[in-house]
């Protein structure tokens, strides 16, 4: 068995509670979350959580079954099974000095991020897209001074036609 990233959609209930039944659920099966975002759905009353974890298939079968007996879980995909989009968000605060700024926006313009702040000292950049992309960008902007950092975690749907 291959062990791999998962990305995981579960449509559920929006009701209070559900995402800390969601999380305990993987807490108490040994399981860890390495991103979770939970947002409006297409349909009314319906949120939908896409986790990220690792394991092989055995395990992520077992993520699954444990999902559906869940009240207010309505269906689970693996995304990862199938050709997918993900994106995620980073918000990431820069020392630049006015002297420093070209080379910040060097690299900002490299990876199609953007200013989305200027203050005296520091920059606020916002970058968009995949997990490898972000990770890259927050490496480049290492050497100027990374005062605050946020992700959004990754959000994704399968292409096409396929649910």
């Amino acid at each position: 068995m291959t062990t791999g990233k998962h990305a995981i959609s579960v449509l559920v209930n929006n009701q209070p509670g559900v995402l800390q039944r969601v999380s305990g659920l993987f807490g108490r099966r040994g399981y860890n979350i390495d991103s979770i975002t939970v947002g409006a759905s297409e349909e009314a009353g319906l949120s939908r959580m896409v986790i990220v974890t690792t394991g092989d298939e055995d395990t992520l079968e077992q993520v699954e079954k444990q999902l559906y007996k869940l009240v207010d879980v309505i269906k689970v995909v693996d995304l990862s099974a199938n050709p997918m989009v993900d994106r995620e968000v980073a918000l990431i605060k820069v020392a630049a000095e006015p002297s420093l700024r070209p080379e910040v926006l060097g690299v900002v313009d490299t990876f199609r991020a953007s200013v989305v702040d200027i203050g005296p000292g520091s920059l606020i950049v916002q970058a968009v897209g995949g997990t490898d992309k972000i990770d890259a960008i927050i490496e480049l902007l290492k050497p100027y001074g990374i005062r605050e950092l946020t992700r959004t975690g990754v959000t994704a749907m399968t292409r096409g036609s396929v649910k």
